[in-house]
């Protein structure tokens, strides 16, 4: 400290003094100021270099004469250092900088979405200020670096949706300040490192998606005290859950689904007080569901299907009082539905679906006002359906069939106003329409109350009476089918209003009376089957008016008179005609062009004169043309209308052969007799063949030849396919036959699914006298029940005389169920429209000519990683934002069309994308102008519905 004191003497001393003092500080902070400014100058130079040489391709405004602190994407520190460098959605197509060390001051590293490509560098270790790095979302190779470990103040690890292979490295316990570790959607590869339980900041691990991350859950993971979210779905990890799990008690979603864990989920659990959402679908576990689950009183999501669990629902769960969805389907349980379900007054999903279920429905569900989702099918359930019931007016799939229910439907039904989908098959449901104030209905007029309807199956019950005009009034109605009942009177006319009708069935009842012409108007419709009824009449020429027609048309086993109509041949997209035991006539010439036909029955009726020359009618049975007097059918060859002579009328032809036949016929005899010897060697030599070799041999073996029918561009052989056809590669059967996963030589692997035969005994349609079960006519007509053509491709069939085989995408961890049968849930819905999307963005069909490889356009758009090229080229001219609102449409879209339905978004989460893609624009316009950089990607988001990976 110093003082400079006043005097009235000259200065000249002071100032010398003052000098000489000040002097070398002065100086020092001079060359201090001079030398620092130089380093920066220079470090910002180098830096400035290294990102030039690195991004300017792809960054027009980039000036290597100007400090980068001022280039878009780029943040710098007081002193000139780059601090941050963040990029999202934007295409680079580089490599990621091997320089990295050139950034001493970098602490944010954000490159997502923007295709950049190569592996991560060892000297990413090198930047030890770094505290987050996101680079998900693009194309990069190769191991994380084990130099990861060397970052100290990392909190955030961001690597998730790339093509990362190796280990996790072990290294990374050392990075303790890590909050986020995100590494999902690779192909990692090991174990679990028990070095994580290291991490005392963690909160959040995400792994899933590495289908070869194998091994246990290290017990260590219970160290992690501030984890909240566990995510390792959909990987090889084995094992049981460790009892450590109970030790995190901030966790808030557990979700380790499609795995192969196995054991009994530890009760432990029950001190995860935080826990809201647990995924364990889709594993091996076993024992009992725990009565701790009752603990948890913040849990909203508890989804346990697809597992090996036993024993009862536990009363406990009715504690959890936020519940909101709970789905322990496909499972063994048995006992009854709880009565403290009645306490759930949040709950929107109670699926039980394929259990063991007995007991009755408890009245007390409808205290669960906010269900949305009621799905108690294939269990065995008894009772009535309670009066209650209406009482759930939010409401909208309500399952109930396969089971044991009685009564009738309850008119109180008719409240739920929301109702969607309504299955009751396969019941022992009673009643009958009511003439006068008759309480007791069978469909009772309430439900036209239902006007969002979408499906009603009340099919395999025991109701009668006559369907209420009022099921008109269901405008949104897709699926009808009420088969196997008893009801009668006639079909009523008022069905014409149905226009979004897809599949009507109302075979095997007693119907009467005609066919109405109205039919006619139900112009979206795909599966007409009317067949085992008393309806009489001829065909009208109406239902050729039906251009959607292409699943199948059943009329069969009623008493149908008549022509077949020539306007039939209109129908050009039909797979399945079947029109046998009426009593048609006339000639099958209408039927000639019908290329797309896959299985025809016109058996016992009254038709005439020559076959049609197609392959089709070359390749048909004797049973499906069987029964036909005045029908040219014995020696095929000459009964085809191309083989006729060219001289007469073709009738006098064909009484000129009689006689010829006849000689024939007496010749063959002899011949017929030693055949018959022969034959007998051949079937016992055959038998003992068979007793050793199996059913299966015989039946896929080269004494039939193979017919082969695509439905899509398909690169592969029956031979392939036959290989395939072996135990090691069963992955389901069901009723109707054993589904195989087949692998191609050109990489592919479909799903095959091998029918069980056909077995016919004579009686016709009365179902008492006769067995049939003809699968692969069965399966056709249920593609008709799939809600869009693009849920599950059905790619083609091949069959012989004695085996038939049906093929289709190979969906990995789904069922071929799922796919096609109709239950109609929002999951197919949000499908449906991400593929029309991606339809009217891209301008292409689903299956379009100008696709590459035949692929299907949402394959196709996936392998294009999102690029503007993908759009229709008359929306390229478009201004760029506009582009980019399209781009992100695309992948919103793709989020509708993953392969699992369960990843699936919810339609109001589409809408809020949608909403979300406009409104970013505009705020990341404004912030841009106002020169603040938009914010980060979240790493966080996830389907809400399915878990976390």
């Amino acid at each position: 400290m110093f003082m400079i004191c006043k005097s009235s003497k000259p200065h000249n001393h002071n100032h010398l003094i003052l000098h000489s003092f000040l002097k070398p500080s002065l100086y020092t902070y001079i060359l201090f100021l001079i030398f620092s400014t130089a380093a920066s100058g220079s470090s910002s130079n180098h830096e400035a270099s290294v990102l030039y040489t690195w991004l300017h391709g792809s960054f027009s405004n980039w000036k290597l004469d100007t400090t980068p602190c001022n280039w878009t994407y780029i943040t710098c520190n007081s002193l000139g250092f780059v601090t941050e460098i963040n990029i999202q959605s934007v295409t680079l197509q580089v490599s990621l900088s091997t320089n990295l060390s050139s950034f001493p001051y970098l602490k944010k590293l954000v490159i997502s979405d923007s295709n950049i490509t190569g592996t991560i560098p060892d000297d990413i270790g090198n930047c030890p200020e770094l505290v987050s790095i996101d680079l998900s979302s693009n194309s990069l190779l190769g191991p994380i670096p084990t130099s990861i470990g060397n970052l100290v103040n990392l909190q955030d690890l961001i690597l998730n949706s790339n093509q990362l292979t190796g280990n996790i490295p072990n290294e990374i316990g050392k990075c303790k300040s890590l909050k986020n570790l995100v590494i999902f959607d690779n192909q990692l590869t090991g174990n679990l490192p028990a070095e994580l339980g290291q991490l005392q900041n963690l909160e959040v691990i995400r792994a899933g998606g590495n289908k070869d991350l194998s091994g246990k859950i290290p017990d260590e993971i219970g160290d992690c005290s501030n984890l909240t979210v566990l995510g390792l779905a959909d990987t090889k990890l084995s094992g049981s859950l460790p009892r450590s799990l109970g030790k995190l008690t901030k966790l808030q979603t557990l979700s380790i689904y499609t795995t192969m864990l196995s054991g009994e989920i530890p009760p432990e659990i029950g001190n995860c007080s935080e826990l809201v959402e647990v995924y364990l679908y889709e594993n091996s576990l076993s024992g009992s569901i725990i009565p701790e689950f009752g603990k948890l009183k913040k849990l909203e999501k508890l989804l346990l299907w697809q597992n090996s669990f036993v024993g009862g629902i536990p009363e406990e769960i009715g504690n959890c009082t936020k519940l909101k969805m709970f789905d322990v389907s496909l499972n063994s349980l048995s006992g009854i539905i709880p009565w403290s379900v009645g306490y759930l007054v949040e709950l929107e999903e109670f699926l039980i679906s394929n259990n063991n279920i007995s007991g009755s429905i408890p009245t007390v569900i409808s205290n669960a006002v906010s269900l949305k989702q009621l799905q108690l099918d294939t269990n065995q359930i008894s009772g009535l359906i309670p009066t209650d019931i209406g009482k759930l007016q939010n409401l909208e799939v309500f399952f109930a069939w396969d089971n044991q229910l009685e009564g009738s439907l309850p008119l109180s039904l008719g409240n739920c106003s929301n109702l969607q989908a309504l299955d009751m098959s396969h019941n022992s449901l009673t009643g009958s329409i009511p003439s006068g104030n008759q309480l007791s209905r069978a469909v009772p007029d309430e439900i036209s109350g239902c006007t969002e309807l979408q499906m009603v199956d009340i099919s395999n019950n025991m109701l009668e009476g006559s369907l209420p005009n009022s099921l008109s009034s269901l405008s949104s109605l897709q699926v009808l089918d009420v088969s196997n009942n008893q009801f009668s009177g006639p079909i009523p006319a008022s069905l014409g209003r149905l226009v979004s009708l897809n599949k009507l069935v109302l075979s095997k009842n007693m119907f009467s009376g005609s066919i109405p012409i109205s039919i006619g108007l139900c112009s979206s419709l795909q599966l007409l089957d009317l067949s085992s009824n008393e309806l009489t009449g001829e065909i009208p020429k109406e239902l050729c008016n039906i251009d959607a027609l292409e699943i199948a048309l059943n009329l069969s086993c009623n008493r149908l008179s008549g022509p077949m109509p020539i306007q039939i041949s209109a129908l050009d997209k039909l797979s399945l005609i079947d029109m046998s035991y009426n009593m048609l006539d006339g000639n099958l010439s209408s039927l000639s062009h019908l290329d797309n036909l896959v299985s025809l029955n016109i058996s016992h009726n009254n038709f005439s004169g020559f076959l049609p020359d197609t392959k089709l009618f070359r390749q048909l049975s004797d049973m499906d043309i069987v029964g036909n007097q005045g029908l040219c059918s014995f020696g095929k060859d000459s009964c085809f209308l191309s083989n006729v002579g060219k001289t007469g009328n073709g009738k006098d032809d064909y009484r000129s052969r009689n006689t010829m036949r006849l000689r024939i016929v007496i010749a063959m005899l002899a011949l017929f007799t030693i055949a018959m010897m022969i034959m007998g060697i051949v079937a016992v030599l055959r038998g003992r063949k068979n007793m050793l070799k199996g059913d299966d041999d015989s039946e896929l073996g080269d004494s039939w030849l193979w017919q082969f029918t695509p439905f899509q561009k398909l690169n592969v052989s029956v031979d392939q396919i036959l290989k395939c056809l072996v135990d090691a590669n069963v992955i389901g059967k069901g009723y109707s036959g054993v589904v195989y996963r087949a692998d191609m030589d050109n990489g592919e692997s479909i799903a095959v699914k091998k029918l069980w035969p056909s077995m016919i005994v004579t009686g016709g349609c009365n179902q008492e006298k006769s067995v049939v079960r003809d699968s692969f006519s069965a399966e056709v007509k249920t593609l008709g029940t799939i809600r869009h053509k693009n849920i599950v491709r059905f790619l083609g069939c091949c069959w012989n005389q004695k085996t038939r085989l049906l093929m289709y995408d190979y969906m990995p961890n789904g069922s071929l169920e799922y796919g096609y049968m109709m239950k109609i849930t929002e999951k197919s819905d949000v499908y449906s429209y991400g593929v029309v999307i991606l339809e009217v963005l891209t301008g292409k069909q689903p299956i379009d000519p100008t696709i590459p490889d035949g692929l299907h356009i949402v394959d196709w758009v996936r392998k294009q990683k999102l690029k503007p090229k993908l759009l229709d080229e008359s929306l390229l001219s478009q201004p760029e934002s506009d582009i980019e609102e399209m781009t992100q449409t695309l992948g919103i879209a793709l989020l509708c069309v993953n392969s699992s339905p369960e990843e699936r978004p919810t339609m109001k989460d589409v809408a809020a994308m949608l909403k979300e893609i406009k409104r970013d624009r505009d705020h990341d316009h404004l912030l841009k102008k106002n020169g603040v950089p938009a914010m980060t990607s979240s790493f966080y988001s996830s389907s809400s519905n399915t878990g976390f990976k």
